[in-house]
């Protein structure tokens, strides 16, 4: 049996991740108590997630020409992914993020994208091939919309399955929703997709349904520790995670969900079996610190399954 092919059109990012005990005031120097530094970018997150899940993954991206690239080159050959469509851009930094995780398990992300926004089209172009032998193609919002936009159109053609995790997210015309076939938000994004205020009180089953009715043909809304709200021309169905955890960082989760939401699809479960695999794969996630020590191999997350009865 072949290995699920996934193509993952998406960022690569040195994380810098630091836990405060507090939130700091203007103009004070605040030192935290743990301290993390590693590869990240959603792109680069979620092609590891995959390929530690027992895909064949392939990531299309672009790096600077500094110091922090070689993160990048040392992570892909030690996890294999496949490096072939990545572009090193010459007098440009690597993407860089810094993580700030506070007591109760908030956080928020500074950064500079860096080569993710010097990504084009033909970059996409170039990798039409590996597109077409895939199963599923993952993309995020790390990109140009340009770049996102060609990823989908060349998915579309070729009949591979397009899953759109669209984070961050930002308004977008329809007609560019409307070429995905599954659409991943969180509650936050989805308002935002649609133009809304992010703290919109419109019920996410309502805000899903205006998705469809552009063009989405599936959504699975991540709703943390509420699991994921899965909604189709069919119906709706409410996936759940995995309750009693002792969450340490959230960063990862989205990232570990959609990867492996993608391998399921990949291998042929329904989308409800698919999500529900995914959510324990985000719950497996909260419990380290820093995203890629989070993303569970193909073992892991099959015993991490068995022993929460999930």
């Amino acid at each position: 049996m072949r290995k699920p092919r996934i193509t993952v059109v998406g960022s690569f990012v040195v994380g810098l991740t630091i836990r405060l005990p507090r939130l700091p005031v203007l103009g004070e120097s605040l030192f935290g108590d743990e301290y993390d530094l590693g590869p990240g970018g959603k792109g680069s997150n979620q092609a590891i997630a995959a390929a530690r899940l027992g895909a064949d993954a392939s990531l299309l991206a672009c790096v600077g020409d500094d110091l922090l690239a070689q993160v990048a080159w040392d992570t892909f050959r030690r996890e294999g992914i496949d490096p072939a469509h990545i572009r090193e851009i010459p007098g440009v930094n690597t993407a860089v993020g810094v993580v700030q995780l506070l007591p109760g398990d908030d956080n928020w992300i500074v950064g500079h994208l860096g080569a993710n926004a010097h990504m084009r089209p033909e970059d996409v172009d170039a990798a039409a091939g590996a597109i077409a032998e895939s199963d599923v193609v993952l993309m995020q919002f790390e990109t140009p919309a340009a770049v996102i936009r060609r990823a989908l159109e060349w998915g579309r053609a070729h009949g591979v399955c397009t899953l759109w995790n669209p984070a961050p997210a930002r308004a977008v015309p329809p007609d560019l929703l409307g070429l995905a076939d599954i659409l991943t938000p969180n509650q936050t994004e989805l308002r935002i997709l649609l133009d809304l205020p992010p703290d919109d009180p419109t019920p996410d089953e309502d805000l899903a349904r205006r998705l469809l009715d552009i063009g989405v043909r599936q959504l699975a809304v991540t709703r943390g520790a509420s699991g994921a709200l899965l909604v189709t021309a069919e119906g709706i169905a409410h996936v759940p995670s995995v309750a009693g955890l002792a969450v340490v960082d959230v960063t990862g989760a989205g990232d570990s969900f959609n990867a492996a939401l993608a391998v399921g699809l990949a291998e042929g479960l329904d989308l409800e079996r698919a999500a529900a695999r995914a959510c324990c794969a985000g719950a497996f996630a909260v419990q380290r610190l820093g995203v890629i020590d989070g993303l569970p191999t193909r073992a892991e997350l099959d015993d991490f399954i068995a022993t929460k009865g999930a």
